[in-house]
């Protein structure tokens, strides 16, 4: 699940992460006097909360020197689409001067199953873009879930970064209260781009993002209500109330994958992506699916943009193939929408349902 800047920064705050003072607009008949019961001093940034990259770019973010401005670009921006996504809350901070800016994150990373902390003295930029062209300026050190931050560790880390001596003590003590904030919240990314010093020699967290592993929401009940009110894919969310997994993946692409299993449905991805051909969504059924379930699954997938085949790869165990097959052919007979459907059944049930999708 991945939070919104604004419940981001508010969790950073519980941590000791020093963050923009602010507050939250979601109603055009109150945004003068939410400001005014905030006491923003201007001038202050406005910026539209949707889960997006490139807010900036796309107009999502703007700056405004007093009152009448800040109005004029809260209404433009309230309710309004950016990217695709209804504009249905807006941050409103103080304008930050800084005079130096850090990138700080500590993520999950998948290869070594362990939490990683990444540093670098630039901030604001695509880590990723520059940790491919200059890796040298990208600092990561891995950390032992069972021991954490220790601060020799985290001291060494810093100042082999790069870091002056100056913001050493400071810094580290970020760094444990991000490291919290990440276990405590079973976090897969914490993320500050970027981490600013201030006019007046203070630390802050100048943009934030935060993903918490969905598989951890049944133990933090506050996260998991919150969701309900984050935006989201349709079609995401219409699966995840199926007990479905539904993944967007290209934009650009035309082929649908639907299968019973994590990694069935990866390969069939990687084999399609070997061929040169692009897929754009793909769901993970998991097992057990009745028909109607099937149906729901195959019209879920059939709604994605942009589609114009569907793989179905399926094996039976659990999963009775006759059941999928029943599933199959009553979506596609009702579907609106001319396109090619390949379908591959294994298992229990096999002979029936390959019976069903002939007859």
């Amino acid at each position: 699940m991945k939070l919104l800047e604004y419940k981001a920064k508010e969790l950073f705050e519980q941590f000791g992460v020093p963050v923009m003072h602010g507050c939250v607009v979601d109603d055009l008949g109150t945004i003068a006097q939410t400001i005014e019961n905030a006491g923003l001093t201007y001038p202050v940034v406005v910026k539209a909360q949707v889960q997006i990259g490139g807010r900036g770019k796309a107009g999502g973010i703007r700056f405004a020197d007093n009152a009448g401005e800040a109005g004029e670009h809260c209404r433009a921006l309230l309710h309004s689409e950016l990217k695709g996504y209804r504009v249905d809350k807006l941050l409103i901070v103080e304008k930050a001067e800084h005079e130096i800016e850090w990138y700080l994150s500590i993520m999950l990373d998948r290869l070594s199953k362990r939490p990683m902390i990444i540093f670098s003295a630039e901030g604001g930029v695509d880590i990723e873009e520059t940790s491919r062209i200059s890796p040298s300026r990208v600092h990561k050190l891995v950390i032992d879930p069972m021991i954490g931050i220790q601060a020799y560790m985290a001291r060494y880390f810093l100042s082999a970064s790069g870091l002056s001596l100056d913001y050493l003590g400071r810094m580290h003590e970020l760094l444990c209260n991000l490291y919290r904030c990440f276990n405590a919240y079973d976090c897969m990314l914490c993320e500050i781009n970027p981490l600013i010093l201030d006019k007046k020699g203070q630390f802050i967290a100048l943009d934030s993002k935060v993903d918490i592993d969905d598989s951890a929401l049944y133990r933090l009940p506050d996260m998991a209500a919150f969701r309900d009110s984050i935006q989201e894919e349709a079609l995401i969310r219409e699966a995840r109330d199926f007990g479905f997994l539904y993944i967007p993946i290209e934009k650009d692409g035309s082929i649908a994958v639907m299968s019973n299993g994590s990694g069935m449905l990866m390969s069939c991805i990687d084999l399609i992506s070997r061929e040169g051909m692009k897929v754009c969504a793909a769901l993970d059924l998991g097992g057990g699916a009745t028909s109607e379930r099937i149906a729901q699954a195959v019209r879920i997938l059939v709604s994605t943009p942009g589609i114009k085949a569907l793989l179905i790869n399926i094996f039976g165990g659990i999963t009775r193939c006759d059941e999928v097959a029943g599933g199959i052919k009553l979506a596609l007979m009702s579907a609106k929408k001319n396109m090619t459907a390949v379908i591959r059944l294994e298992g229990t049930n096999k002979e029936k349902g390959l019976e069903i999708i002939a007859s």
